[in-house]
């Protein structure tokens, strides 16, 4: 991922907030006919392994599973808010007109080999755990149990579990940093007045120079 070096990020307690709030990620691989991707809902468990460590499952229709190796890096892209900013954003436009629209935005790219996961305990685990993360602010979460054994199983049998070991972390964080903070304050303010709830949430990440 390019970013300059005012927008790149290193922070990894910062990275893994990012991957942690992160509700669907993008899963980029190289296969027989070329790139494929799959989005999904990831865990995150970023105890394992110096960068962290990624579950997920995909369908086992799903025929990009069948060409992970460990010897390729598989990319996982966690987008974050974005944001259009105009230049009648800047104050400085006013003395200087040199100034053209940008794109502010967040991302943490994670790349890794892929393993994959058949047996059905882990894969239970996996699907629990995030039935439980997306659940919990329910009055009355669902729980896996609740659903007949036999059912279960034959979902379970229709999926495929996934293991990345992060051995590559970027992140990217485009908020105005290479502007003055003035004109930073100007970009902050239009994108939280404005009534797009991205636009608010990406305002909401921008720090004061």
């Amino acid at each position: 991922m390019y970013a300059s070096k005012p927008h790149q990020e290193h922070d990894l307690e910062l990275l893994h907030r990012h991957m942690l709030e992160t509700r669907l990620a993008v899963l980029v691989s190289q296969g027989p006919e070329g790139l494929q991707a799959t989005h999904l809902p990831v865990l995150v468990k970023t105890d394992e392994g110096p960068f962290g460590t990624v579950y997920a499952h995909l369908a086992r229709a799903n025929p990009q599973w069948r060409a992970f190796a460990h010897d390729l890096e598989a990319l996982l892209v966690f987008p974050g808010p974005d944001a259009y900013v105009s230049p009648g954003y800047y104050p400085s436009k006013a003395n200087n007109p040199k100034v053209v629209p940008t794109w502010n935005y967040t991302a943490v790219h994670a790349h890794g080999p892929v393993e994959v996961i058949h047996q059905a305990a882990p894969l239970l685990a996996i699907v629990s755990e995030l039935s439980e993360r997306h659940e919990r602010s329910r009055p009355v979460p669902w729980n896996v149990t609740d659903a007949p054994a036999d059912y279960l199983e034959g979902m379970l049998r229709a999926i495929v579990g996934i293991r990345l070991p992060i051995t590559r972390l970027q992140g990217a964080r485009k908020l105005s940093q290479n502007r003055s903070a003035a004109d930073l304050a100007g970009v902050r303010d239009a994108l939280s007045a404005s009534p797009d709830p991205l636009n608010n949430a990406l305002a909401a990440q921008m720090r004061p120079l």
